[in-house]
């Protein structure tokens, strides 16, 4: 197909939406090719029985790809699941309270174990609130940085590790926190949360906006969750990976397992290689190219990348801090999700339609916060932030007066 205006095949745009977001055009290619004949089957993947051995083949396949590539040990399970990160916030909870090493840890202690919570922005935020919905006993590690004026929270930096106030390891059922949190912008290095965890407690981390970006060292985690449309694929998948020991139960124990729906229960998954009914079977098969696309990539060379691209966008945006202001401490800046804002929202508005004018598109903040947010997940090539960080100069030329 012949390019179009900014060079892209296919008439594409640069999409730097938040989720869901790019993938790898060579991916789509391939499901292109694919679609209505899949590997000389007749039929499509879509229309294919999650029973048959050809679909048997593609989930074993992304799954096993997907070990290869994070090296995820023996002793942890991978479960594709649905619902999404907010599934996740109970399914955590739920699932964790019902293994037999917690309900341990809680009859020796003689009361209920409690949850702590590193809040770090929105979707640290959301899951705190929906354990408190579920009953949990939480404790909030950090709540972002306090105003010395208001006492108010912010989501800018992190509190020193000094100040968190992580409760008695044999008090404590995990430790949950969101490595990145795509609507402020701002990204925990996962050493700085496991490295200050008692190695006895869980650490749960939701990886759904920076996943498959960089090596990770599974051994450390508990569980991991992450909704798959923004670095693994389309919407509708959400890939869980725990540590087997957490899956066990005392058996028979309908107590334990009487609050958890079989729709969030990582065991009943787990058990049935993660088809206890229909899974998301088109979403699984992109997700499995995409573990694919990754691995002849290379996490290493994915990281050296999102460093580069969030570079260029970083460097242009402290050439000129009091036209592009970013909030986030610079430590902490997210590599995923960058944000900022104008001195105006006329000039924010008026960045985003010019900016689509140049096919640059989903460039507004969440809702939550306007200003702006360019979102550089994996499959974004170094070229689309060198489009980007063009216009910026283009623009700041044109309206810096």
């Amino acid at each position: 197909m012949p390019p179009n205006a900014t060079g892209l095949p296919y008439d594409r745009v640069w999409n730097f939406s938040a989720g869901p977001s790019a993938l790898p055009v060579s991916v789509l290619e391939e499901v292109q090719r694919d679609l209505l004949n899949y590997k000389g089957t007749g039929m499509s993947v879509m229309e294919m029985s999650h029973r048959s051995k050809v679909y048997d083949s593609i989930i074993n396949g992304a799954e096993a790809t997907l070990r290869r590539l994070l090296k995820v040990p023996d002793n942890y399970a991978i479960i594709f699941m649905q619902g999404g990160g907010t599934g996740e916030f109970a399914a955590s909870y739920l699932n964790l309270f019902a293994s037999k090493s917690v309900r341990d840890k809680q009859r020796k202690l003689g009361r209920p174990l409690t949850c702590d919570y590193l809040v770090t922005g929105t979707w640290s935020k959301g899951g705190l609130k929906e354990v408190k919905r579920l009953g949990g006993i939480t404790n909030v590690v950090a709540d972002g940085v306090k105003s010395t004026e208001s006492g108010a929270a912010s989501y800018h930096s992190l509190a020193p590790v000094s100040e968190w106030n992580l409760g008695k390891a044999e008090e404590t059922a995990f430790v949950y926190y969101c490595e990145n949190e795509t609507v402020h912008g701002i990204e925990t290095p996962s050493s700085l949360v496991v490295d200050a965890v008692d190695p006895s407690v869980p650490v749960v981390c939701d990886m759904s906006s920076n996943m498959l970006s960089r090596p990770i060292d599974i051994k450390r985690f508990g569980a991991i969750i992450a909704g798959a449309q923004k670095n693994m694929g389309p919407a509708g998948v959400t890939l869980v990976i725990v540590r087997k020991d957490l899956l066990e139960r005392e058996e028979p124990d309908t107590e334990a397992v009487r609050g958890v729906p079989s729709v969030l229960d990582w065991q009943y998954y787990a058990s049935a290689g993660s088809m206890p009914h229909t899974p998301p079977t088109f979403a699984i098969y992109v997700c499995g190219l995409v573990f694919k696309w990754a691995e002849e990539m290379g996490l290493e060379a994915l990281a050296q990348l999102r460093e580069a691209r969030a570079g260029l966008v970083y460097d242009m945006m402290d050439k000129h801090p009091d036209f592009y202001r970013g909030v986030v401490d610079k430590k902490y800046r997210s590599r995923m999700n960058l944000v900022f804002n104008l001195p105006t929202k006329e000039l924010e508005s008026k960045f985003v339609a010019e900016a689509a004018e140049r096919n640059m598109i989903q460039l507004k903040g969440h809702r939550s916060l306007g200003g702006i947010r360019i979102s550089l997940y994996n499959a974004m090539p170094l070229e689309g932030a060198q489009a980007f960080v063009a216009f910026m100069k283009e623009f700041y030329a044109a309206n810096c007066q």
